[in-house]
Order: structure tokens, then sequence, then C-alpha cells
């Protein structure tokens, strides 16, 4: 019996101790991720940083003070009340982007970054926002936000982080305020409503009065060209009629010599008659005509005895 139990007690040993070593070898192994790094001190004193991968250690003797996150992170701190200098009293809460640089020195230099940030961030808000009115604040989020970040990052180099951004995220006055800013920006508004409403009015009674005077012009124009069309068509029409009398003339004059030249072509003949040479009389049958020759034989009857 003593040997059996002898047996099992030292079988319980072997297995204990196995477990034990394979503890104490799993503890010494740390893998540490991407983006991050492990601070390892050795009998409470730095010794080196864990970078990422599997990292082997001393049970015991090694352990790790921290693994830092090397990643950019945001953090949103609550509203804070800030004082400006026209002694308006505004919620203001702001959003702060930052990212370790250094381990060792965001393990050794500061025991709380966050809240060191955040109060930080409060006192420089107040410091930078107590030099400017109520306007230029709510007006000027730019210029603050730069100038909050060089302030913090230069702050917190020392603590092995670099401040990349600063945003204010909200900037809330006092309700009174809210409410007086939200009657002059609807006064603002119904001004500028007014404004283009009035332009719009301007603009369409210039373009009824530009349309108007073109209508104008062309009615102005197309009665000048009808005046003229007619003036043209009234001078052309005097032309005709001009044309048509001269004509006329013509054909009288033509006419009249005509008649003579009958009245002395039958006087010739009357003549001949006169003096036996024809035994043939022709009689016109104009009568007008006949009248005509009378005269011419009265005119040459009449010069023989002028001439006597």
């Amino acid at each position: 019996m003593t040997a059996i139990f002898g047996s099992f007690g030292s079988t319980l040993v072997n297995i204990f101790l196995v477990i034990l070593v394979i503890i104490i070898a799993l503890s010494s192994i740390k893998i540490i991720r991407q983006s991050t790094v492990g601070v390892v001190e050795r009998l409470g004193k730095y010794h080196k940083m864990a970078e990422k991968g599997i990292n082997i250690i001393i049970p015991f003797v090694d352990r790790f003070r921290a693994i830092i996150d090397l990643r950019e992170q945001v953090v949103d701190f609550p509203p804070q009340p800030v004082i400006t200098k026209d002694n308006v009293t505004m919620m203001i809460d702001t959003v702060v982007y930052f990212q370790v640089t250094d381990a060792f020195k965001h393990t050794y230099e500061i025991s709380n970054a966050l809240a060191a940030i955040e109060n930080l961030t409060a006192t420089t808000l107040r410091n930078i926002v107590g030099d400017l009115e109520l306007d230029q604040t709510l007006t000027s989020r730019d210029l603050v936000n730069t100038k909050l970040r060089a302030i913090l990052d230069e702050a917190t180099d020392k603590w092995g982080i670099k401040v990349n951004r600063v945003e204010l995220r909200n900037i809330l006055p006092p309700q009174d305020i809210q409410t007086a800013m939200e009657k002059q920006m609807r006064a603002e508004r119904e001004k500028r409503e007014a404004i283009l409403r009035a332009e719009g009015h301007k603009q369409a009674q210039i373009l009824d009065a530009e349309g108007i005077k073109e209508a104008a012009i062309r009615q102005a124009e197309g009665n000048r060209q009808s005046q003229i069309l007619n003036a043209e068509g009234e001078a052309e029409a005097i032309m005709k009629v001009q044309r048509a009398f001269a004509d006329s003339l013509v054909m009288i004059r033509e006419a009249a010599a005509d008649d003579k030249v009958l009245a002395l072509k039958a006087l010739e003949t009357l003549t001949s008659l006169g003096n036996g040479q024809s035994t043939k009389i022709i009689i016109p049958s104009d009568l007008a005509g006949l009248g005509g020759v009378f005269a011419a034989l009265k005119e040459v009857a009449a010069e023989p005895q002028a001439k006597e």
C-alpha cells in the first residue's frame, strides 16, 4: 500500500510540475499586435520596448508595464462653460485628435494622459475665448481651433503625445441670446428676401420697359417702311401719269403735224387742178379735213392779191 501511495504521489507531483512549466512558458511569451508597442520592465525598471509579433520575457523577472496604442485617437470632451470678453457664458465642447509618438514618455511622464488633456483643453479654451467677443467666437472657429491645437501640441509634447487636430463641435450661447440671434437671423433672411423680391420686381419692370421700347421701335420702323413704300408707290404712280401725259402730248403734236401735212397735200392737188393739169377732183371723206383744205385755199388765193 505504501508503495502504491508513494507512486501515486510522485505522479501527481510530476503532473503539477509539468503544468507549472507550461504556465511559466506561456507567461514568458507575449504577442504584440500591429500598431501597438509594449513597455517591458525588469525588476521594476524600464528594460525595453516589445515590438509587434512574438516577444519572450523572463518569468517573475520581466513584466509588461503597459501596452500602448500608437494609432490616432479621438476624444470628445463634455461641454465646458466659457466666458467671452463681453461677459457671455457659453457651453463649448471640443473634439481632440491625438496620437502617441513616444511610448516611454507616455508611460513614465504622465499618469493619466486623457484627464490631463481634458483639463488642459478646458483651461486653454477659456484663455482663448476670454479674449474674444461673442460674435468673434461664433465666426472665428478656425482661429480658435488653430490656436488651441498649437498650445495643446506644445504642452503634450513632453508626454509623448502629438495633437493633430482640435475641433469646436458645439458652441451654445445662453437661451435668451439664442432667441435674440434667431430673431436677428430671421430678420436678416426677411431683409434678403425683400431685397431679392424688389430686385426681381425691378428686373421685371426693366424687361417690360425694354419690351415696350422694342415693340415701339419695331412699330415705328414698320410705319416708316410703310410710309416709304406708300411714297414710292405714289411717286411711281405720278411718274407713270406724267409719262402718259407726255406721251399723249407727243401723240397730239404728231397728229397735228399729220393734219398740216395732209392740208398741204390737198392744197397742192387743188393747185394742180386749177392749172388744168388734172381733171380729177378728190373729195376728202373727213369734213374736218375738207375744211382744212378750204382754209388752205383761201390762204393761197389771198397771196396773189396781197402781191398786187
